[in-house]
């Protein structure tokens, strides 16, 4: 019979005296960046996942570059919308972006999603069951659905011309894009808070909601709280419903209802061209809709 060893092997997890003196002299290390609150993003991003090519001269695309968030510039049921600045440390390369974060699936998600959702079915039972009976995971996939959907409408919207901010990136549920304002880090202000130019702009924003109706498509919740006037310019904000009105079963409605609500704020405010009527039906023509 074998004698047993009197060297005891060592467990997978017990140290030696050796082990802790190298140990307590190791200095910890930090993998945070020297200054902001992270590391860019940039590089978490596939290229689909990035914004649309040749990517805008001020975009700050070097994976030395850190963000640095500076404050919450709009709150909502479904996302919040964060200021950030993403620049390199020890030189001028820097930008602001807005990064919008869809919430997780411990809040109130989409209250008004079951008609924009027709259409966005998955090819699993299972995941179509979970965002029907809105479970936490059926939430987290409704989350992850909008802003994909919001980040790929960005995309295609800015290739065709249409005034929506640059789409820089998606990261899970977190979509960045161009902000909209000052240099100083001050939101360009929305259309319901302008008085001025409100001729121009009305014709700003039909030409664009021409466009997307030629392309079979409807922002789905156009108000005067969703476009943002910015040095005379009106750019189109928050798209995470757009709606095909070709394939929506009741695609139609919402060309009518975006007439409707921008129209009759215009016509309130005194641009005689604005009426929702007409409008609706340009669009529904335009749509090939209507002969």
């Amino acid at each position: 019979m074998p004698k047993h060893s009197q060297h005891r092997t060592r467990g997978k997890n017990a140290l030696d005296a050796d082990d802790i003196e190298w140990l307590e002299s190791t200095p910890e290390t930090d993998d945070g960046p020297p200054e902001g609150d992270r590391w860019s993003t940039w590089d978490q991003s596939t290229p689909t996942e990035k914004g649309p090519k040749p990517y805008p001269d001020w975009l700050v695309t070097e994976l030395a570059a850190v963000d640095t968030e500076y404050g919450v510039l709009k709150t909502g049921k479904e996302a919040d919308v964060h200021l950030i600045s993403r620049g390199v440390p020890g030189t001028d390369r820097v930008c602001l972006l807005a990064a919008k974060r869809y919430r997780s699936s411990d809040h109130r998600l989409f209250h008004r999603d079951s008609g924009y959702l027709e259409g966005r079915r998955t090819r699993e039972s299972r995941m179509n069951r979970a965002m029907a009976n809105r479970t936490a995971f059926g939430k987290q996939v409704i989350a992850a659905q909008w802003a994909v959907a919001e980040f790929s409408a960005l995309c295609r919207l800015w290739e065709l011309g249409v005034p929506v901010p640059y789409p820089v990136q998606i990261v899970e549920t977190e979509i960045l894009q161009e902000f909209i304002g000052t240099e100083d880090g001050f939101a360009a202000p929305r259309l319901a808070q302008v008085s001025e130019g409100l001729d121009d702009l009305w014709e700003q924003l039909v030409a664009a909601m021409v466009t997307l109706a030629r392309e079979g498509l409807a922002h789905g919740d156009l108000s005067p709280y969703n476009l943002l006037v910015h040095d005379g310019r009106l750019v189109i904000i928050d798209l995470p419903q757009i709606v095909d009105v070709i394939a929506h079963p009741t695609g139609p409605s919402f060309l009518d209802r975006d007439a409707h609500n921008v129209a009759t704020w215009f016509a309130a405010k005194g641009v005689p061209a604005a009426d929702p009527e007409s409008l609706a039906a340009l669009l529904r023509k335009e749509a090939g809709l209507t002969p």
